[in-house]
């Protein structure tokens, strides 16, 4: 489908009286599934040693029950992944098991550094060698070189010099450490279990694992979780409050609470708002599942029209196979989603989408209505355009494949073939999230990042030019 992909999503539990926690984390991995689905793995901790297993594809395909009965341990950690920086190979799947004089660190990262190669080719100067291409492996090296006999004191001083947009979890001995970036671009959530404690990308995993949520963890803190419970510390609280405005249009699943906005409810009021922005007279709402859904519902709710289902999505699809021609892209745009023609025929149609990225898919399924018998097709949009690339942790395409920066949204909506086009405005969105611009990431919208980001050349700069 033409949507934004996420990098990926992590999963750390601490739990030295529990059982099959590689089990648990299994669990917590499948529910963070829509965050990446290139590779996954676990990393658990035994005794001294960190045993792990990772491979290529979805988490019910890297692991059965032999494997995860041969993780066995008191720490583990896991990670599901989209990649960003760093090609598509299982020796850039994660978590990262890394020996050094210290011992062993187990790390695994959701997001992406904007410094990292710089700081890679220093490492390399000084003798590193770096097994992977991705930029996880800096942090890693980092933290090695920086170790003195003090975890806490290596992280700290390799948080100072890494710049970007990351969730972490870390094994190192008897730790468990969470980390969330200095402005909460990336999220990261604190839960308990009934023995031990877990850090999730999302608040999805814990309910699925029965852990309790406790709170976000904070912008630019760190937890460590030992025997003696947990401890907080900020290590950099100089930076505005950034979270990506795109979990809630569409990253996160919608069962999740991000910095105390339920998913659902923001997508829905986002929806209510678009349908007073761009109001039209049509017959039924309907939306492109699964993720246009509560703002479909919204728009219907605010707009007195009635919602119905129009599109049928294929749910057992897996992950997107392989399209050499046209013809078979086309063809799988039908495989993943099918015309319910009963309730489109004869009728005059809003149809809700989270966002347009190329434009592609929106036209094909605009066609597919059309050949079913809709009389007319109204785009509603529950986003702003999408104009600017993102460089912390999500894949946008160049700044030119994006139609709503190369594009005035008159020529969109010929383009996709819509009777009418409508965007949620950047205030709509703001308002439906409800946390204010102060705190918010919409840079990929209105090109206003956080921090300096590279404005040339590739984004994420260990992939092949």
């Amino acid at each position: 489908m033409d949507k934004l992909k996420e990098e990926c999503g992590v999963f750390g539990i601490y739990d030295p009286i529990g059982e099959n926690l590689s089990s648990l984390t299994y669990f917590g991995l499948v529910a963070l599934q829509h965050r990446g689905q290139e590779s996954a793995g676990i990393a658990i901790r035994s005794g001294n040693a960190i045993n792990y297993h990772k491979g290529m594809g979805l988490v019910q395909e890297v692991f059965d029950s032999h494997k995860l009965m041969g993780l066995d341990g008191d720490i583990c950690i896991g990670h599901v992944r989209y990649s960003t920086t760093g090609e598509s190979y299982i020796t850039n799947a994660q978590p990262l098991v890394v020996r050094f004089r210290g011992g062993s660190i187990a790390l695994a990262h959701n997001g992406n550094l904007v410094n990292a190669y710089e700081i890679r080719n220093e490492l390399e100067k000084n003798g590193a060698i770096f097994q992977t291409s991705i930029d996880s492996e800096v942090i890693a090296n980092l933290i090695a070189v920086e170790y003195k006999g003090n975890i806490k004191e290596a992280v700290l001083s390799t948080l100072k010099q890494i710049k970007g947009a990351y969730g972490l979890v870390i094994i190192f001995n008897d730790k468990l450490i969470g980390i969330r970036d200095p402005n909460g671009l990336r999220p990261l959530v604190l839960g308990k279990t009934e023995t031990g404690y877990v850090f999730a990308s999302e608040t999805a995993a814990l309910d699925v694992v029965g852990a309790e949520f406790i709170r976000d963890v904070q912008k630019g803190e760190m937890i460590t979780i030992d025997e003696n419970g947990w401890e907080s510390f900020i290590y950099d609280d100089t930076k505005r409050k950034a979270i990506c405005a795109f979990e809630y249009v569409y990253f996160a699943r919608p069962d999740s609470t991000m910095d105390t906005k339920n998913v659902y409810k923001t997508r829905f009021r986002a929806g209510q708002i678009l349908a007073n922005e761009h109001p039209v007279e049509a017959d039924i709402v309907i939306a492109v599942p699964d993720s246009g859904i509560p703002a479909a519902i919204g728009y219907a709710n605010e707009s007195g029209i009635p919602y119905d289902v129009g599109l049928i999505k294929n749910k057992y699809m897996g992950r997107t196979f392989i399209q050499p021609d046209q013809k078979t892209r086309e063809l799988s745009v039908k495989l993943k989603l099918n015309v319910l023609k009963e309730n489109v025929e004869g009728k005059r149609l809003v149809l809700i989408d989270d966002s347009i990225v190329r434009g592609t898919t929106s036209k094909r399924i605009i066609n597919m209505l059309r050949e079913a018998g809709a009389t007319e097709v109204h785009v509603r949009v529950s986003s702003p355009p999408v104009k600017h690339s993102c460089y912390f942790g999500i894949d946008t395409p160049s700044k030119k494949q994006l139609v709503g920066s190369s594009m005035t949204i008159d020529e969109i909506c010929e383009l996709i073939g819509a009777d009418s086009l409508g965007y949620l405005s950047i205030d709509g969105l703001v308002e439906s999230i409800g946390k204010g611009y102060d705190r918010l990431c919409a840079a990929c919208f209105n090109g206003d990042y956080p921090m300096p980001v590279p404005m040339s050349g590739k984004k994420y700069i260990f992939e092949k030019m």
